[in-house]
């Protein structure tokens, strides 16, 4: 597939967890459209296949469990190799619990929670960020959400995950060189598939995908060293 030509800037390589279905294919396809390389992954072989076919290099897609150290270790391995690395990265693969109250919720439950939303983004930052640091530029965005500054029953550990993720952003943020930039990110309250676990049919009248893409990218775009540790939201 042929992508125009970025308007007005340069060409970054975008890396992004989370690419199967949602925010994530949307945002993929749309820095793709712009003239961006995408790096992406996600745990579905089957949706990876599907964007590799759909995108040639220097595009590249990758069937990687974030929560699994290893890994992203090798994807990582992969993919870097001096001086290249990812100028935007963005790490939005994310789950949420089913709706319960927490002593209702088992520690397999709970622990999948934590493992992907809390732990994927510290793999991802572990193996990726050091190569952004050699290169002293680069922008972190980590995905919160509106549970991430509030609370609501029933998603508890869901909640715990991303105010872990501000926190965590935050304290990144001072660990980074000048030229860098660490942001926790609220997308808002989008139409996804997880947001029906949470809400049933009546996500259907909140944002659909296709209109918050059209904001995220340039708002994702225009992030700079001035944002770092900021907690930011994508107003749609």
């Amino acid at each position: 597939m042929n992508s125009r030509k970025a308007n007005d800037r340069q060409s970054q390589r975008v890396l992004i967890t989370g690419v199967s279905r949602g925010l994530g294919r949307a945002m993929a396809e749309r820095f793709i459209e712009l003239g961006h390389t995408v790096w992406g992954c996600a745990r579905s072989p089957a949706a990876i296949e599907e964007l590799q076919k759909q995108f040639d290099r220097p595009h590249h897609f990758a069937v990687v469990d974030v929560s699994d150290d290893s890994q992203v270790r090798d994807w990582a391995r992969e993919l870097l190799t001096e001086k290249i690395a990812p100028d935007l990265l963005i790490n939005n693969a994310g789950v949420i619990n089913r709706p319960a109250a927490l002593w209702e919720l088992d520690d397999r439950e709970f622990s999948q929670t934590i493992d992907v939303n809390i732990k994927g983004v510290a793999n991802t930052i572990r193996h990726f960020v050091p190569s952004m640091v050699a290169n002293d530029r680069g922008i972190i965005v980590n995905f919160s959400s509106g549970w991430g500054r509030s609370t609501s029953p029933q998603v508890g550990p869901y909640c715990a995950t991303k105010w872990a993720i501000e926190g965590l952003t935050r304290s990144l943020a001072q660990e980074l060189p000048t030229t860098m930039g660490a942001i926790a990110l609220n997308p808002g309250i989008i139409h996804t598939e997880m947001l029906e676990i949470c809400f049933g049919e009546s996500a259907a009248s909140y944002t659909p995908i296709a209109r918050w893409v059209d904001r995220a990218v340039p708002f994702l775009l225009d992030l700079s060293p001035r944002n770092n540790g900021a907690a930011l939201t994508v107003g749609v």
